[in-house]
């Protein structure tokens, strides 16, 4: 049976928040949040993210509310490792199952949840669709994920891109608490 997360996260990377609203069925995800970001420009962006079976991204759709006016994205996996941007043709991410939208922890959730990283050892390499924020391009990006440690109430996984890296915490159902240098999970029922 389905269960529904909101989950708001503090977005130092954008300096700016976002929630998002994500229910994890059987190998399944389906979500959409809202974020304000101030870097690299104030904006606005809006997300809706569909997977197919095995975590794997079937569309994502985003909007960007910038000064410089509104942007929308349609992105979509045909199942077969082929992707469209507004219906042209991606072949720089052909092969890529996942999308991974820029500061939003949740699209790092797909790549743990397919491999079991969140559970136990491991590393997957993978290419993705990397959608830079908030115009919208789409990139190939190759990323790896290690599982570092089981922890109380969830994992330890390093994310690597490039030269960059950071080791996330992630609760038992594989989504993001802390994201060091981009995102920390707020909590549910803050005191005042």
């Amino acid at each position: 049976m389905p269960t529904t997360r909101v989950i708001t996260w503090n977005v130092s990377g954008s300096r700016g928040y976002e929630t998002a609203w994500a229910e994890l069925g059987d190998g399944t995800l389906t979500a959409h949040g809202r974020a304000v970001g101030t870097l690299p420009e104030p904006y606005w962006i809006t997300y809706e993210l569909e997977t197919a079976d095995g975590y794997v991204t079937r569309r994502l759709h985003v909007t960007a509310e910038t000064e410089s006016g509104t942007r929308t994205l349609g992105l979509r996996h045909d199942g077969h490792g082929h992707w469209t941007a507004n219906g042209a043709q991606l072949p720089d991410v052909d092969g890529a199952l996942d999308c991974d939208l820029g500061m939003c922890p949740l699209t790092n959730t797909m790549p743990v949840l397919r491999h079991g990283l969140h559970r136990g050892p491991g590393e997957r390499q993978f290419l993705m669709a990397w959608v830079s924020v908030p115009d919208l391009t789409v990139r190939p990006s190759r990323q790896t994920y290690t599982h570092l440690a089981r922890a109380e109430g969830g994992a330890r996984v390093r994310y690597a891109s490039g030269d960059f890296r950071s080791d996330l915490e992630l609760d038992t159902a594989g989504l993001v608490v802390d994201y060091p240098q981009l995102a920390r999970r707020l909590p549910r029922n803050p005191v005042a």
